[in-house]
């Protein structure tokens, strides 16, 4: 089962609510605010916080909380996830590559590693996420999996570095900025010089190996 809500006391209900089913075992992790909440358990913390804020004993929609009946087409948003290894170490990569910035901290928390600090041993440091600070570019998610990068990815982004650019300097545009992203880890794997058809492109690795483009 695999419910996605939008704030921090609505997972903790979610997950109270899964513990309390006899089935529990067999249900999966609730997606809040970037962060997978698995549901081994819920510390006391949490707990007593999610207590004092619930709205109503016993209801499963905190007040002020709304159901989704738009059409699908009508979804004009969409996330990028990346599977990794070290969730955050790729979102800070993506950060410093895009100009990105944390999404905003839960409330009740001082920060994300506090957040983090609360969730089951099992599951701190499985997420992290990232935003375009102006709302315009797509959040990028990140969860840790267990299995390794085998295969050129089926998906990767274009960092768009070379807009309105042709030729000598366009390919200096990509040189300079992928200087700048191997400092950050980045690693360039070849030039694909420009034909009839494409302009030229810089394709290079993040820090877990993930393709992307300078474009």
């Amino acid at each position: 089962m695999h419910r996605q809500v939008d704030h921090v006391d609505e997972a903790l209900v979610a997950i109270i609510e899964l513990e309390e089913d006899p089935d529990h075992s067999r249900l999966g992790s609730v997606v809040d605010l970037g962060v997978n909440l698995v549901t081994d358990r819920v510390t006391a913390p949490c707990r007593r916080r999610l207590r004092a804020t619930r709205h109503c004993a016993g209801s499963r929609r905190p007040e002020g909380a709304r159901s989704y009946s738009g059409s699908m087409a009508n979804v004009k948003q969409v996330q990028v996830t990346f599977d990794c290894a070290n969730p955050r170490a790729v979102a800070e990569f993506w950060k410093a590559v895009l100009g990105y910035v944390d999404p905003p901290i839960p409330p009740g928390f001082d920060s994300w590693d506090a957040f983090d600090a609360e969730l089951p041993v099992k599951s701190q440091g499985s997420t992290w996420a990232c935003q375009d600070p102006d709302g315009v570019g797509p959040r990028l998610f990140f969860q840790r999996v267990p299995e390794a990068k085998t295969v050129k990815n089926r998906l990767h982004l274009d960092v768009r570095v070379g807009v309105g650019l042709t030729g000598d300097e366009r390919v200096d545009a990509f040189e300079a900025e992928a200087a700048r992203l191997e400092t950050l880890g980045a690693r360039r794997l070849r030039l694909l010089p420009a034909d009839e058809e494409n302009q030229a492109c810089l394709v290079m690795q993040d820090v877990e190996g993930n393709e992307f483009c300078l474009d």
